[in-house]
């Protein structure tokens, strides 16, 4: 496994294993233990997957000391306050049966998002997260943000995949020193991306799948990948991309596949903005 280091001088793995849509205690535990067993070392949940609980039980039970293990959760939108993050960092320690969280993101630029960031940075400092980051800032979001926060993030999650490059927010972050984390790699199945034709003419010349080429393209441009299964054969195929590299004509034909925007959500229509404000995860 490769690592990238966050500005703090934390070392991250550049592939981990996701969790989200596996709310089912007992599959989500064994899919986290599979992985753990595969060879992965970042487990990435949220408050929100209602998940954690299983998380934290496969990673009591894995036998990997945890110092060895990378361990991320989010912020949901209902404790998007001081006082919330407060609790909600409690509540997620106490679910995941840890002392720490690896890196503890805000899930969404949504409600009072600097006040929740305050008490991250409080409890970064005393150690109860080991790095801060965040998810889902576009980049007018996540300049005006760092140029607010006393902390820069370290990560931010967005969706990053061959069909949107989002070239450039990879820019800004680097910029900023904020390393560019991919959810929906695999862009949720869409476009055809497992038997893409580009994707698997390319994959050919190296024996790899399209999804390996899909990964493979992500993390040489800098960015820590999270693809999610809940079967073990397809979490190692994730993992085997670390033996070939792809030429800089493969990455530009891949480039090329970009249609600049999201077909999986749009944060920029109120609805979506409401509905994600209605989600509640506790009473």
């Amino acid at each position: 496994m490769e690592f990238v280091t966050l500005s703090n001088g934390i070392k991250m793995p550049r592939e981990g294993f996701g969790v989200f849509q596996v709310p089912d205690a007992a599959q989500c535990e064994q899919a986290v233990l599979d992985a753990i067993e595969s060879g992965y070392r970042l487990i990435d949940t949220a408050a929100a997957y209602m998940n954690e609980e299983a998380v934290g039980s496969a990673v009591k039970k894995c036998g990997v000391p945890r110092e060895e293990l990378f361990i991320t959760t989010k912020l949901w939108v209902q404790d998007a306050s001081y006082e919330g993050a407060k609790q909600a960092i409690k509540t997620s320690l106490q679910k995941l049966g840890l002392e720490y969280i690896d890196l503890y993101l805000l899930h969404q630029p949504m409600g009072d998002y600097i006040g929740a960031y305050r008490a991250m940075e409080e409890e970064y400092k005393i150690g109860g997260l080991k790095a801060i980051g965040v998810c889902n800032f576009y980049p007018e979001r996540l300049a005006d943000f760092c140029e607010t926060v006393e902390i820069t993030p370290m990560v931010n999650q967005v969706e990053l995949h061959p069909f949107f490059a989002q070239q450039n927010a990879l820019e800004l972050m680097k910029e900023y020193g904020v390393v560019p984390e991919a959810w929906g790699p695999f862009a949720e199945g869409k476009h055809g991306i497992f038997t893409h034709p580009v994707l698997s003419k390319i994959g050919e010349k190296y024996g790899k799948s399209p999804a390996q080429v899909a990964l493979r393209w992500n993390v040489q441009r800098g960015v820590v990948v999270i693809p999610k299964s809940v079967h073990k054969d397809r979490m190692q195929q994730n993992m085997d991309i670390w033996d070939f590299e792809l030429s800089p004509e493969d990455m530009a034909e891949i480039a090329k596949l970009d249609i600049g925007h999201s077909e999986i959500v749009n944060h920029y229509d109120p609805a979506f903005v409401k509905m994600l404000h209605s989600m509640k995860i506790h009473n």
